[in-house]
């Protein structure tokens, strides 16, 4: 905690796909970039860059950089990869980032979601009669 015992508040953007999970530590406005890690920089093997241990070293790094440079106090928006093709519900890592966060000892403020939702644009792959399992 500061000095003063102020809360000095920054935006963690949780993307979590079923591929990684990337952890950007912003300031409010969220144009400066303060920290960020993803689940590829912590493992070393392709399968296991979007496990929760994976998502947890990042949260863990994030939290110690965002602690360093005063920042104590956190909103949260998730983010799955959505749009017209993706899938809108957020992979595996999202919750363990987000419980490792609360314990590195960070104030959480909101938690948002911010999945882009289509709204009918490119049209979906699988052809006419849809893919045939």
């Amino acid at each position: 905690m500061n000095p003063t015992g102020k809360l000095r508040w920054g935006i963690a953007h949780i993307y979590s796909s079923y591929n990684n999970t990337m952890i950007t530590l912003t300031d409010l406005s969220g144009t400066e970039t303060i920290a960020r890690s993803s689940g590829g920089q912590i493992v070393k093997t392709d399968r296991l860059e979007s496990s929760p241990t994976a998502a947890m070293g990042a949260a863990k790094k994030v939290a110690e950089i965002a602690l360093d440079k005063g920042i104590n106090a956190l909103h949260i928006r998730v983010r799955a990869p959505g749009g017209h093709n993706g899938p809108t519900n957020p992979g595996p890592g999202a919750q363990a980032a987000i419980r490792t966060l609360a314990r590195s000892g960070l104030r959480i403020g909101k938690i948002e979601e911010v999945t882009p939702e289509p709204h009918d644009g490119c049209r979906q792959k699988g052809g006419r009669r849809g893919r045939r399992v």
